[in-house]
């Protein structure tokens, strides 16, 4: 609870690239216990999301331009294979709820709701990765998935939410369909787009 109230915290920039991170305040801000809270910062120092630094304490970490094409690329890979696991493994009950939860990000998109659109996002996500039964995938892709809804947050008067919608159904009619090439296919399409958005932020 704590890791993703503090996740919550950093990806929709509530707490901002290069602010202190004090651990009091993030325990009552939270309503969590110190002990949670600190372990919590710890994981997050291991992914990269909070710096260590000396005599400045936890910082949260910056956004790097040009390291997020290599984040985008490496997910890519990820993303790729949970989409085929999932096509393969998931129960006909989470193939539905991948697809309700890509319908609610386009109509979220038609309204332009971006908080809704980022919460249907999310959801996504969670229902993808439980249906991929691939724990080591999903271990390694969340930690990019932060980064990238952070980016998101940073530069979403740069983002296409129609575009994204249509990227996120293509990927969840291919895993709802059982087609693995299809799943993967609508993962390529979706890193597609979110490299687009990248370089136009990195070329300005």
């Amino acid at each position: 609870m704590a890791y993703d109230a503090i996740e919550t915290l950093i990806s929709t920039l509530e707490m901002r690239p290069g602010s202190p991170v004090v651990e009091a305040e993030i325990a009552e801000r939270t309503g969590l216990g110190r002990t949670p809270v600190r372990e919590a910062l710890l994981r997050m120092v291991s992914i990269g999301l909070i710096e260590q630094q000396p005599r400045r304490g936890l910082l949260v970490s910056n956004i790097d331009l040009a390291d997020h094409l290599d984040v985008i690329q490496t997910r890519r890979v990820l993303e790729c294979l949970i989409a085929a696991c999932s096509a393969r493994r998931a129960t006909a009950a989470l193939r539905q709820e991948i697809l309700r939860c890509a319908e609610n990000m386009r109509l979220a998109a038609s309204k332009g709701l971006i908080d809704e659109y980022m919460r249907a996002d999310h959801e996504l996500d969670l229902a993808n990765h439980q249906a991929s039964r691939n724990h080591s995938a999903v271990k390694c892709v969340v930690p990019l998935i932060v980064q990238c809804r952070r980016f998101w947050y940073a530069y979403q008067h740069e983002g296409e939410l129609a575009e994204g919608a249509r990227a996120h159904m293509a990927l969840a009619e291919g895993i709802a369909t059982g087609d693995e090439a299809a799943a993967a296919a609508g993962a390529n399409q979706l890193m597609d787009y979110l490299e687009r958005f990248a370089r136009r932020i990195i070329d300005q």
